[in-house]
């Protein structure tokens, strides 16, 4: 015992056993179902109530790491949705994000539940960090309730948007246009090639870039020429006995292979190394456009066989539109590729160079900005702080790509480490916090607090769905993809996109994630001002 104390007295070694701790529980899968990152909140709440410390100051050092990557990461597609989708998907995240405001708003004031605990459950609720992040801020009394409303609330929101989007389909008959999109077990293979030989004589003469295989969700990349896979070219027409190279996922490929002849098992060769290349959009005058206004194999001779946007990869189709640091798998020959990429602004620094001086004064003024008062009509001054600030700079960055000598742009894996850092470190601080009045808080208030914390997570859904199917007129596999992106819950979108082929829900939860996201910091705030008066 006395060494235990010895070690957990270091607060360095106690922060690092509750994050690895945390992490451990997190990566625990129940069907398909895993905490994540947010295994950390947990640990670090059982720690506080057993009174470990940790190093002071860390939570908010981790506060704005993480909210200027998610800054980054969603500023170029946030602004865009918004303006180009705010008829549909961008409605559904700020119909949802509103909803569960409302219903956290009203079940406070109803069952007299503190405020900080009623944004925690709504935070927890609808499964966003950066608003737990946000609200926690202030620290104190604040910053405790709120992590135990979280910690109550997320593995209801989890669980919720799991069931429902698995449940509804199996209960719900799908519009026949849908019908079929639904298969059962060949999406989690993911994005596959799949060489055809042509035996329909309908298609013979027919040029091929005319003829899309858009309705099967796959692209011809590649016709055979003399034993080798060459790439697609505006003159190339379909011919008995041709073999061509076809990408899609597993049960859409089938279906294209049957609609142009038959899978072949001929060997052909394929240059991939030369004459395939993954290109990141950055022009502004690209972003927002359609695949088929661009008219790529007419105007450069190049086909994007895949797009990889949020960490999701999927087969674009003629009505794709493209978005600011869109990954494009592109095939043309080398030169046809080398323009290309400068028509769509491709830096090659893009996929692996990370500029500290950029991260560093982009933090610098994100912090100084939400130092600021901002002086309300009736009110006393106000600041964005330590969430605020950041996320705002954050977003201008990542939609301008470059304001002076700051780059808006941090690569990926670099900034998906760098946010998966702050958030263990601010969840570690917050549960600590909120650890040490967490047995006390859920004896004061009862079961009832569980039963607001399911609430929270189910009504805003109930409310999307019929919202998104009659007056937003969305399909049903944008209507599912949309609610995961506007739960911001990526474990719902896994589960989503292993019941069905279909490649509608991963592209709208891209389109309405980035919106609720930033929707949910900035109602936590509000939320948190509106159950304080």
């Amino acid at each position: 015992m006395h060494i235990l104390e010895i070690v957990f007295g270091n607060v360095l070694i106690a922060l690092f056993v509750i994050i690895g701790a945390g992490l451990l529980l997190g990566s625990i899968t129940i069907r398909g179902i895993s905490l994540g990152s947010s295994g950390v909140l947990f640990s670090a709440l059982l720690a506080g109530h057993l009174g470990l410390e940790i190093p002071g100051g860390v939570g908010n050092f981790g506060l704005a790491l993480f909210v200027y990557c998610v800054g980054i990461g969603a500023g170029p597609r946030f602004f865009p949705a918004l303006a180009r989708e705010g008829g549909g998907l961008a409605k559904l995240g700020l119909l949802i994000v509103a909803t569960g405001a409302a219903t956290a708003w009203g079940l406070g004031v109803l069952l007299d539940l503190p405020q900080a605990l009623t944004v925690g459950l709504f935070a927890g609720a609808l499964t966003s960090t950066p608003a737990l992040a946000a609200a926690s801020e202030p620290g104190g009394i604040i910053a405790e309730g709120v992590a135990i409303g979280y910690g109550v609330a997320y593995p209801l929101g989890v669980i919720g948007v799991v069931i429902f989007v698995q449940v509804l389909p199996r209960l719900l008959k799908p519009d026949p246009a849908e019908i079929q999109e639904e298969d059962t077990h060949s999406a989690q293979q993911g994005v596959q090639n799949l060489a055809v030989e042509v035996t329909n004589p309908q298609l013979v003469g027919r040029p091929i870039d005319e003829s899309s295989l858009a309705d099967y969700a796959c692209q011809i990349s590649r016709v055979d020429h003399h034993g080798r896979f060459a790439p697609l070219r505006p003159d190339d027409v379909f011919a008995l006995g041709q073999t061509l190279l076809i990408v899609g996922r597993p049960h859409d490929l089938q279906l294209a292979a049957h609609y142009i002849g038959k899978i072949s098992t001929q060997t052909v060769l394929a240059d991939a190394d030369n004459e395939r290349e993954r290109l990141v959009v950055t022009s502004k005058k690209i972003g927002g456009q359609r695949l088929r206004d661009l008219h790529l194999m007419r105007n450069n001779r190049v086909v994007i066989t895949r797009i990889s946007r949020l960490g999701q990869e999927f087969v674009p189709t003629p009505d794709t539109r493209l978005e600011t640091y869109d990954v494009l798998t592109s095939v043309g020959s080398a030169e046809d590729l080398k323009i290309f990429a400068e028509k769509i602004g491709h830096r090659p620094q893009a996929f692996d160079q990370t500029d500290l001086i950029s991260l560093t004064l982009g933090l610098s003024a994100g912090i100084f900005l939400g130092m600021i008062p901002i002086s309300l009509p009736g009110g006393s001054p106000m600041t964005l702080g330590l969430a605020g600030g950041p996320l705002l700079v954050a977003l201008v960055l990542g939609y301008f790509g470059r304001v002076g000598r700051i780059a808006g742009h941090i690569p990926r894996p670099t900034r998906m480490l760098l946010q998966e850092l702050g958030l263990v470190l601010f969840l570690a601080q917050a549960g600590i916090a909120g650890g040490r009045a967490l047995a006390a808080t859920i004896a004061e208030q009862g079961p009832m607090v569980f039963v607001a914390a399911a609430l929270i997570a189910l009504i805003p859904i109930l409310v999307a769905y019929p919202v998104a199917r009659s007056l937003l007129k969305l399909s049903q596999g944008q209507t599912l993809g949309g609610i995961c992106g506007g739960m911001t819950s990526t474990p719902a979108l896994g589960a989503l996109t292993q019941s069905t082929p279909s490649q509608q829900p991963i592209v709208s939860y891209a389109t309405a994630y980035p919106v609720a996201l930033i929707t949910m910091t900035v109602m936590a705030k509000i939320l948190l001002q509106v159950l304080g008066t």
